[in-house]
């Protein structure tokens, strides 16, 4: 016999607590239950409904505040810039709107000669690379400032788009990116490190005749500002190459040390800043900011359909640009974070750099007790000899990636 599901939520309810109602009460509510049967599949039905109404409203953010930024005394720190939530939260939320996400995509071409047509559950580390990559970009051509919307149809920002398109010929490709990985022992389909994500970002730029970049790995805590220095400047010549800088960085054993929270909140201040690449036990995220004590970061453990923006000359092109800025943001406390991490910066002119560094050495170095890393102005005596160490390239070095790992559910962005 069926018995639908209002009527066997409303048993379930009784059997709950008919042991605590005196036995003649049992017998009138019996009596109760039968002369409504033929109307308590209707009221309940309709409630079941309601209730589902209201959740997946709720959850889209149409009868509530969404929880990205509550109302706190508490400044927002976003790539450099302050906000607050009581007066700027709309230009808040419009800047973590206009910064590329990028996610887990599907039915893209396969990669190389293995079956992969989607990254699900190995790439969000790549993906994180990638974002890297894509703040860097909007800084060097269009400026921090600078705000996405829906209409956008800037042909710049469309052309970085284009690069980091799921296919074999994009430059910045998730196909291009994990072939290179294999260099540095990571097959197609394995988790990377922080470190590893950013050797392979070194060794993909030189490809990118556009930008330029001249992107650094300071390896063993230890920046040096001479070799940096000498790497972004076009030999024989004063013009700077806007600099790309990670800092793989390990901050504690398996768990994040809190004597280095009040330095990671420092970086997140500078204007050079692109965040960092780190991750939680379970997957790896974007952090571009910080609220409080608690981090604000990109989730690219999202999977959508891959396709191209192209010039957002069709309704699909429109809505496929869309997939790639998420309207909210995400926070997690600092304690979570990931001991094994890469800072991220990027300095568009040699002026830049001289201030980072000023920077780095008042507000992390001579004012924190443990600083996160060093910062020399040349190559320290006891490196000169390390042949493991060939400059701040980062090239054959031996840097043990910390293991994300993960169990993640795929879920959809609701339109």
């Amino acid at each position: 016999m069926y018995i639908s599901l209002p009527w066997m939520y409303l048993q379930t309810m009784i059997g709950r607590w008919v042991h605590r109602v005196p036995y003649r009460w049992c017998r009138y509510l019996v009596w109760i239950i039968q002369a409504l049967d033929s109307y308590l599949y209707i009221i309940i039905g309709r409630l079941h409904k309601f209730s589902k109404m209201i959740a997946c409203m709720t959850y889209e953010g149409a009868m509530s505040e969404p929880e990205d930024f509550p109302k706190s005394e508490e400044p927002v720190w976003i790539l450099g810039k302050e906000y607050s939530t009581q007066t700027d939260l709309e230009p808040l939320r419009n800047d973590v709107h206009s910064r590329i996400w990028l996610t887990y995509r599907r039915n893209f071409a396969q990669i190389s000669d293995t079956t992969y047509t989607s990254d699900k559950g190995w790439g969000c580390m790549l993906r994180c690379g990638q974002m890297v990559l894509a703040e860097a970009l909007l800084r060097r051509h269009l400026g921090r400032d600078w705000i996405w919307t829906p209409p956008t149809s800037n042909e710049t920002y469309l052309r970085i788009m284009g690069m980091f398109e799921d296919h074999k010929c994009a430059t910045f490709s998730l196909h291009i990116i994990s072939q290179l990985g294999v260099d540095e022992g990571k097959p197609i389909g394995e988790w990377y490190g922080p470190n590893t994500v950013a050797q392979v970002m070194r060794k993909l730029t030189p490809f990118d005749e556009w930008n330029n970049f001249s992107v650094n790995v300071a390896m063993d805590n230890v920046v040096i500002m001479d070799e940096i220095r000498c790497s972004c400047q076009i030999e024989g010549d004063r013009i700077w190459r806007p600099l790309l800088l990670f800092i793989p960085l390990r901050l504690g054993l398996s768990e994040m040390n809190p004597i280095y929270f009040s330095g990671l909140k420092k970086c997140f201040k500078m204007p050079q800043s692109l965040g960092l690449i780190g991750g939680k036990p379970n997957h790896a995220s974007y952090f571009i900011g910080f609220m409080g004590d608690e981090l604000v970061f990109l989730d690219p453990h999202t999977t959508q359909e891959a396709g191209s923006t192209g010039k957002k000359r069709t309704e699909e092109e429109v809505e496929l640009d869309k997939s790639y800025h998420c309207p909210y943001a995400q926070r997690m406390p600092f304690e979570h974070l990931d001991p094994s991490l890469a800072l991220c910066f990027y300095c568009g002119s040699e002026k830049e750099f001289d201030d980072l560094c000023n920077r780095m050495r008042q507000e992390l170095i001579d004012a924190e007790k443990t600083p996160l890393f060093e910062l020399v102005p040349t190559r320290p005596d006891y490196m000169k000899d390390d042949s493991s160490f060939e400059g701040a390239s980062g090239i054959n070095v031996e840097f043990e990636d910390h293991q994300f790992d993960s169990d993640d559910e795929e879920f959809e962005v609701l339109q």
